[in-house]
């Protein structure tokens, strides 16, 4: 039997792949299923969760499960707030990945996509939050060498392709969440680990009507902004005004992982 726990933010709890019975099921649940038919499937991500939430209420749950197989996808919402610290969210994740590892699960982790390239922001904006997912890529990317992940690299290629995203361009589609368990599964079967069937990348579910994603955003997705707008979006305009007024300015040196400071090596070849 495998046991398998996932940790992170509304992307691994589903939000984005809604079922018939109105549940969400999301890229995790879909890996799962692609794995031997006795896997047994935790998922303990939580939506708007940054890495402190992570680390201090996910991986203790985590852990006390003993998994075979973990995965870590978060720090979206952190680059997103107007306390983002580099070096901070760094060691935070190092120290979630070294001890899922500690207790003898194998970590999947991933570079994130730039979410000023997702959003298609101004470029005030788009180039601070690009340098903050720049910085926290190569953190992922030297926590991935350290610890031997399965790591994949969903900054580029077709990660952008708008059938991936739903309508709220926050979370994938169910079509993007079949694509990153197509990706995981496929790093796992190539790294050696059993994969019972590669997952379809094809949606199987209805997709929502236009009227359907309207109503959405006019309910839903702006209670989600509505939520969030009291940090989010002065910290934007906060990052747009330093970038105007003096580009570059947030441009941050390489995070250091575990209290080791220094140039954070080059990135590992992702899978």
């Amino acid at each position: 039997m495998i046991r398998f726990a996932s940790l992170g933010d509304s992307v691994t709890s589903g939000y984005g792949d809604p079922m018939p019975g109105g549940n969400w099921r999301g890229w995790a649940a879909l890996l799962a299923e692609a794995l031997p038919p006795d896997t047994d499937f935790h998922n303990l991500a939580v939506s708007g969760a940054r890495a402190a939430d992570v680390a201090e209420r996910q991986l203790p749950a985590a852990l006390e499960l003993r998994p075979h197989l973990a995965s870590v996808l978060v720090g979206m919402n952190d680059t997103l707030r107007g306390d983002f610290d580099a070096d901070i969210l760094a060691r935070r994740l190092g120290d979630v990945v070294a001890a899922l590892t500690a207790c003898g699960a194998t970590v999947l982790t991933a570079r994130l996509p730039d979410p000023g390239r997702m959003f298609n922001l101004p470029g005030v904006i788009a180039r601070p939050l690009g340098r903050r997912m720049e910085a926290l890529n190569t953190a992922l990317d030297e926590i991935a060498r350290r610890h031997a992940t399965i790591h994949v690299d969903l900054a580029g290629g077709t990660s952008y392709d708008k059938t991936h995203w739903s309508v709220d361009r926050l979370h994938p589609s169910e079509v993007g969440h079949r694509y990153l368990a197509h990706r995981f599964a496929s790093a796992l079967r190539d790294a050696g680990h059993p994969v019972h069937t590669l997952p379809g990348l094809a949606a199987t579910n209805p997709l929502p009507t236009l009227s359907a994603r309207v109503w959405w955003m006019a309910t839903k997705g702006n209670q989600w902004l509505l939520r969030r707008s009291t940090d989010l979006l002065p910290s934007l305009a906060q990052m747009a005004a330093r970038e105007w007024l003096a580009p570059g300015r947030e441009s941050m040196p390489g995070p250091s992982i575990a209290g080791v400071p220094g140039p954070v090596p080059q990135p590992p070849q992702t899978r």
